[in-house]
Parts: structure tokens; C-alpha cells; sequence
């Protein structure tokens, strides 16, 4: 069971992880395609958000020895305000290798 994955170097703990290889369209090639879900606080979500932006990523999973460029496939949020305190939020994300 998969229980981090690292983007660009920042750590994320998660829940939830799917792992599959799909073909991109444009090149044919087989890259694989990676969703889980992970919780942020008000105290994280800046510096999530932040990395979020950025949309490319070197992502490594350590359980599964994986390493791959990637970019956001979709992206969504159990909550919009996180900027009260104590107030947390299940972030979803999928990732598609480049």
C-alpha cells in the first residue's frame, strides 16, 4: 500500500492510490497515469497550492521504486476556504507521465 508520494521533492502522505499505464495520443508511447487522495491542512495549504501551480512535476512514489515527470490530469478539492484555522480539506489528484 502506497502511503507517500513526492512531488518535486516535497513529501505528500496519501490514501486512496490507483497506479495504471495508459498510451498518450500524441506519442503512442505508454506512460503512467497515477490518482490518489491526501488531506491538507490551513496550515499546508499555501505552500500545496503553491506546488500545485507549478502543474509539471518530478514525481517519485518510493514503495512501488517509481520516478517519472508528470503532469496534473485533473485535480480536485473537498473544500474551497482553507484559510480558517483548524479547518482541513481531501485533496484528489491524478498524475500522467510525460
Amino acid at each position: 500500500m502506497v502511503k507517500q508520494v513526492i512531488l518535486n521533492d516535497t513529501p505528500i502522505d496519501v490514501f486512496n492510490f490507483r497506479e495504471e499505464t495508459i498510451v498518450n495520443k500524441e506519442t503512442g508511447a505508454s506512460v503512467p497515469k497515477i490518482s490518489f487522495q491526501f488531506i491538507v491542512t490551513n496550515e499546508e495549504y499555501h505552500d500545496i497550492t503553491v506546488l500545485l501551480y507549478e502543474m509539471d512535476f518530478h514525481v517519485k512514489v518510493p514503495e512501488k521504486e517509481m520516478a517519472f515527470p508528470a503532469t496534473i490530469y485533473a485535480y480536485s478539492t473537498s473544500v474551497t476556504n482553507l484559510y480558517e484555522a483548524g479547518a482541513e480539506g481531501t485533496f484528489s489528484l491524478e498524475l500522467i507521465g510525460r
